[in-house]
C-alpha cells in the first residue's frame, strides 16, 4: 500500500536534504512544505477514525509538547512577564527608550520561536506517518537510512580527499568527512544509528533466506557494509561518534546476537567495560576533546566555555526558562565582552541544557514524562514473545541520539530529527507482537 512507502520516501528525502540547520534553510522549507500533505493525511484519518490505545501515548506526547511551545508565544501584561526571572534587562531597556511596557510573550526570541516550531514539521509527519497512517513496517525505514548512511560515507571520503569542491555546505566541518551533513558531528550521529538498523536488517534478511548460500551472501554484504561504517567513523573524527560506536555495536550484536547465556553475559560486561574505557581514554587522551581539561586554544568556542555560561544564564531564568528560540541572544549577554568577535556559538552544544536554559523547569518535566514513556516501551519491546527487530533498533538508535545530545545538538536538523521521530513511532507498539516460535531461528545470527 502507498502509506507503506510514503514514510521511507518521506525520510530518505528527509536524510539528503535535511543534513544543515541554518545553512538548509530552503532546503529545509521544502521539506517542510513536503511534509504538510502527509500532516494532513494523518489529522484527516484521525478524524475519521479513533486512535488506537496503543499509539495514544506517542500522540499525547507529542500534543503536550505542541501545547508547551505554542504557550511560549501567548502575550502577557507587563504586570506579568516583568515578574519573571531574568526579565529586568528587558525592563530596563524599555525604559531607558521611554517607552510604555508592552504585551510580550513568555519567549525573548518569539520570531524564532516560530521558525523552531515550523523547523519540526518534518519530524512531525514522519512521526505520525508511522503512528498514524500505519507506515510501521521497518525494513523500508532501515533501508533508507541503510542506504543514505553508507552513500554519506563515500560522500565523505571525497571531501576528505578532494577538497572543498565536495562539500554540500558553504558553512561546514572542512577537513574530516560529514557527508550529506553541515556538521561532523551529526554525521556521525547517523552512522551510529545506522548500525542497530543494519543490524535488524540483517536478522530479517537471513530469516527468509532460502539457503545456506544466500545466508552466506547475507553475512558477507552486511560484514562489509560494517567495514564501511567503520571507516565513516574514522574519517569523521568525531571523538563522541568514536566513543558511542563501542557500546551501539554491542548492544546491537547483544540485541540480535544468538549468544548462548553465558556468552550474552559476557557481551553486557564487555559492553559496560569497553564503554567507560571508550569514555576515559577520549577525557584523559590527547585528542583535543575541548569539554575536559585545561583550554588553551578557542576557550570562547569551547563546549566547556559554553557549558558554563549556558548553565549559569539557566540559573538565572529558572524556572520558566528564557523561551524557546532564545539561546543565542541570551548567550550574547553572558559572553564576556572581550571574547566577542564574529564568531559566534549557535547552540549550547547540548541539547539536554539548552533545554533546561529555554523551557525550565516545565521542560524537564517533560523530558522526564518522555524518558518514562521510552523506559516503558523498551521494557516492553523486550519482553514481547517475539520482538520485533526494528523497534528493538529504534530504541537502540534513539539512546545513541539522546547520548550524543549531551554534547551536541543532533535533533536541531531536520534528518536526524525525521530519524528520532520514526524511531519513537517504531517503538510506540503501533503493529502488535507475535508468539515467538519455540524453534531456534538462524535469523539470530549476526555478523559484527
Amino acid at each position: 500500500m502507498i502509506r507503506h512507502a510514503v514514510v521511507p520516501a518521506y525520510l530518505l528525502l528527509c536524510l539528503l536534504l535535511g543534513g544543515a540547520s541554518a545553512a538548509g534553510f530552503i532546503a529545509n522549507f521544502m521539506l517542510q512544505i513536503a511534509s504538510l500533505p502527509l500532516i494532513g493525511w494523518a489529522i484527516w484519518q484521525m478524524v475519521q477514525e479513533r486512535p488506537s490505545a496503543q499509539i495514544r501515548a506517542p500522540l499525547g506526547l507529542l500534543a503536550i509538547f505542541l501545547v508547551i511551545a505554542l504557550l511560549q508565544l501567548v502575550p502577557l501584561p507587563p504586570a506579568l512577564w516583568t515578574v519573571l526571572p531574568g526579565r529586568s534587562a528587558v525592563v530596563q531597556g524599555y525604559r531607558l527608550l521611554g517607552v510604555p511596557l508592552p504585551w510580550l510573550p513568555l519567549t525573548l526570541a518569539p520570531d524564532v520561536a516560530l521558525s523552531s516550531i515550523l523547523w519540526l514539521l518534518p519530524a512531525f509527519a514522519s512521526l505520525l506517518g508511522v503512528v498514524v497512517l500505519g507506515a510501521f513496517r521497518g525494513r523500508g525505514i532501515a533501508t533508507a537510512i541503510v542506504a543514505v548512511t553508507l552513500a554519506s560515507v563515500a560522500i565523505g571520503a571525497l571531501q576528505v580527499i578532494g577538497g572543498s569542491s565536495a562539500y554540500l555546505y558553504r558553512v561546514t566541518n572542512y577537513g574530516v568527512a560529514v557527508g550529506f551533513f553541515a556538521n561532523a558531528n551529526h554525521n556521525a550521529t547517523l552512522l551510529l544509528v545506522c548500525i542497530p538498523f543494519l543490524a535488524a536488517l540483517q536478522a530479517t534478511l537471513l530469516k527468509r533466506s532460502g539457503s545456506q548460500r544466500s545466508a552466506s551472501a547475507i553475512r558477507l554484504l552486511v560484514g562489509a557494509a560494517y567495514a564501511i561504517i567503520l571507516v565513516g567513523l574514522l574519517i569523521n573524527s568525531s571523538l563522541a561518534g568514536i566513543g558511542l560506536g563501542v557500546p551501539v555495536a554491542l548492544g546491537s550484536w547483544l540485541a540480535f546476537g544468538n549468544q548462548r547465556p553465558a556468552l550474552r553475559r559476557g557481551i553486557v560486561v564487555a559492553t559496560v567495560v569497553l564503554s567507560l574505557a571508550a569514555v576515559v581514554t577520549i577525557v584523559v587522551g590527547p585528542f583535543g576533546n575541548n569539554l575536559f581539561g585545561t583550554q588553551t586554544s578557542n576557550v570562547e568556542l569551547s563546549r566547556q566555555t559554553s557549558f558554563a555560561l549556558t548553565l549559569r544564564a539557566a540559573r538565572d531564568y529558572f524556572p520558566v526558562g528564557s523561551g524557546t528560540g532564545s539561546f543565542q541572544p541570551v548567550y550574547h549577554m553572558q559572553e564576556p565582552l572581550g571574547s566577542v568577535t564574529t564568531t559566534f556559538m549557535n547552540h549550547a552544544h547540548s541539547d539536554w541544557i539548552e533545554l533546561l536554559l529555554e523551557t525550565g523547569l516545565v521542560g524537564i518535566a517533560f523530558a522526564a514524562l518522555f524518558l518514562a514513556w521510552w523506559i516503558v516501551r523498551v521494557r516492553a519491546i523486550w519482553r514481547a514473545e517475539e520482538p520485533d527487530p526494528f523497534a528493538q533498533a529504534a530504541v537502540i538508535a534513539t539512546a545513541a541520539i539522546m547520548l550524543h545530545s549531551v554534547v551536541d545538538y543532533p535533533l536541531r536538523t531536520a534528518a536526524l530529527s525525521a530519524v528520532f521521530a520514526v524511531c519513537i513511532g517504531l517503538m510506540s507498539g503501533a503493529r502488535p507482537y507475535t508468539r515467538r516460535s519455540r524453534e531456534p531461528s538462524s535469523a539470530r545470527h549476526l555478523t559484527l
